[in-house]
C-alpha cells in the first residue's frame, strides 16, 4: 500500500478519526506492517507490548490464559478496522491475541503514542494560541461518535445559541467521523428548538453510509434529553470531473479599502450627524468583536435593500486543516444572512425577530477561511411569513467556494413571546444590521 492508501484505510479507523489529520499523515508514515501465520501469538497476557496493532486483514480471537475461570474468559474476534494494545505502553498486556487466520497488522511502536493524543481535534501541536474560531469549534469527544461542545464566552449568542455555532460544531463532529481524505461537499441542516448558550451540546454521530468515494452522516445535536438541531451531511474523496463556472463575481472594492466593523463603530460614535444621547449611549455598551472580521461592500444606504455583499474571514490564524476551515466557512454563513430578508421592510422604530427554520450548504473548491472571502447574499422572495435567502461564497480569484440557502420565519416582536407555542418564545432573536440603525 502507498501513503495515501494508508493513510485512507487508518482513517477508517473509529479510534483514530477524532484524531487531526495531520496526526493520522504522520501516523500512517510511522506504522510497521506485520504478518502472522493461524495459531501464532500476537500479544501473551502478562507481557508488554510495543505499540498500537490496528488490523489491516484477517481475524484475530482474544483470550484468557486455558487455567482462567469460564465466567472470567473474554473471549471475542478482532476483525478489520479493530486494535488491541492502546492505552498500555507501561504495563502488561491483559489478554492473549490469537490469529485465527493469516492475519495483516499495523502496529504503531509506542515512541510515537504521543501521535494519539493531539491538543485538540484540529490540531497536534502546542501552538502558543489558537484562533477563537477554532476553539468555538473544537469538540471534546466522549466516546465513539459522540462528542460535547460548548458556547464559549466570547462566543456570539445572539439570546441563545447562535445558528452557526449549532452548524460549525454539528458539522466538526460529522467530520471526525469519516476518513481525513473525505471532504464535506454538503450539508442539511433544521433547526428544532432554541439552545442554550449556558449549557454544554450533545452531538451524536449517525453513520448513514460509508463508500469507497461517498460518506453521509446525521447529527442530532442535544440539550436536555431533546433533539435542538439535527444536521445531514455527505463528504467525497476528492475526484477529478468536468468543470465549469458560470456565476461571475461582483465587482466591488478590495477589502484592505473598506471599514471593518470596529473602525464603522468608531466613526459613528464621533460623527455628529448622529444625536449625542445614542453616541454617549453606544459607547457605554460593551464591545464584543466578533470571530469572523467582516468589511461590508455597501454602506449603510443600501441597508433596505434584499442584498448584501461583504468580506470576512476568521480572525487569527487556523490550523492547516481543510475540515476546519469548511466548518469555519458554515459558521460564517449563517452571520446576518438571514436578516437580508428582512431588509426592505426595516421601519424607524419597528423591531423584528427571526426564527431559522433551516439552512443548506454546498462546497465546490478548497477554501481558506482565514484568508478573504465574499459573501454575495440576496433574499429573492418572502411571502406568508417566511423569507428565503441564498448566498454565494467567492475566493479572492472569483472562484464560487461554496453556495447557501437559508429559509426562515420572520415576524414582529408582538407575535413572538407566544405562550402556547414555547419554540417561537425560546427561539425569536432580534436581527440588527450592524452598519446602521435597526
Amino acid at each position: 500500500m502507498d501513503r495515501e492508501q494508508v493513510t485512507e484505510f487508518l482513517g477508517q479507523v473509529p479510534l483514530l478519526q477524532c484524531l487531526p489529520g495531520s496526526s493520522i499523515r504522520r501516523i500512517a508514515a510511522a506504522v510497521q506492517v506485520r504478518r502472522y501465520e493461524p495459531g501464532d501469538y500476537v500479544a501473551r497476557e502478562g507481557e508488554p507490548v510495543d505499540g498500537l496493532y490496528i488490523i489491516l486483514d484477517g481475524q484475530a480471537e482474544v483470550s484468557a490464559p486455558a487455567n482462567a475461570e469460564e465466567a472470567n474468559r473474554p473471549d471475542y474476534v478482532l476483525n478489520k478496522c479493530d486494535y488491541f494494545g492502546y492505552g498500555t505502553n507501561s504495563s502488561d498486556h491483559q489478554v492473549n491475541v490469537v490469529a485465527l487466520s493469516k492475519l495483516t497488522c499495523f502496529v504503531l511502536p509506542n515512541q510515537y503514542g504521543h501521535l494519539l493524543q493531539p491538543k485538540t481535534i484540529w490540531n497536534a501541536e502546542d501552538t502558543p494560541e489558537h484562533s477563537l474560531l477554532e476553539q468555538i469549534l473544537h469538540l471534546e469527544p466522549l466516546e465513539v461518535d459522540i462528542f460535547r461542545g460548548f458556547t464559549l464566552p466570547d462566543a456570539p449568542v445572539f439570546r441563545q445559541v447562535f445558528g452557526g455555532q449549532l452548524i460549525g460544531q454539528a458539522l466538526a463532529a460529522a467530520s471526525k467521523t469519516v476518513d481525513c481524505l473525505k471532504m464535506v461537499h454538503s450539508l442539511h441542516a433544521i433547526f428544532l428548538i432554541a439552545g442554550d448558550s449556558n449549557m454544554p451540546i450533545i452531538y451524536q454521530v449517525h453513520r448513514a453510509r460509508d463508500g469507497s468515494s461517498f460518506a453521509t452522516r446525521k447529527v442530532e445535536a442535544k440539550q436536555k434529553g431533546l433533539v435542538i438541531f439535527t444536521l445531514i451531511a455527505s463528504f467525497q474523496k476528492e475526484e477529478v470531473g468536468f468543470e465549469h463556472q458560470a456565476a461571475i463575481m461582483p465587482d466591488v472594492p478590495p477589502p484592505e479599502q473598506l471599514l471593518n466593523l470596529e473602525e464603522i463603530r468608531e466613526r459613528r460614535l464621533t460623527d455628529p450627524r448622529f444625536p449625542a444621547q445614542y453616541r454617549n449611549s453606544a459607547a457605554k455598551k460593551k464591545f464584543t468583536p466578533w470571530p469572523i472580521e467582516m468589511r461590508f461592500c455597501e454602506d449603510s444606504a443600501s441597508q433596505h435593500k434584499p442584498s448584501l455583499n461583504y468580506w470576512f474571514r476568521a480572525r487569527g490564524k487556523l490550523s492547516d486543516d481543510q475540515a476546519l476551515h469548511r466548518c469555519v466557512v458554515a459558521y460564517a454563513s449563517d452571520l446576518l444572512f438571514s436578516g437580508v430578508s428582512l431588509n426592505p421592510h426595516r421601519e424607524k422604530g419597528l423591531k423584528t425577530y427571526s426564527l431559522s427554520l433551516d439552512h443548506s450548504i454546498w462546497f465546490h473548491k478548497p477554501v481558506k477561511a482565514d484568508d478573504w472571502l465574499l459573501y454575495v447574499i440576496e433574499s429573492p422572495s418572502a411571502h406568508g411569513g417566511r423569507g428565503f435567502v441564498t448566498g454565494r461564497m467567492f475566493n479572492r480569484q472569483g472562484e464560487v467556494c461554496s453556495r447557501c440557502f437559508r429559509a426562515l420565519d420572520s415576524c414582529f416582536c408582538t407575535r413572538c413571546w407566544d405562550p402556547n407555542n414555547p419554540l417561537l418564545e425560546c427561539s425569536a432573536r432580534h436581527v440588527a444590521d450592524p452598519r446602521g440603525a435597526e
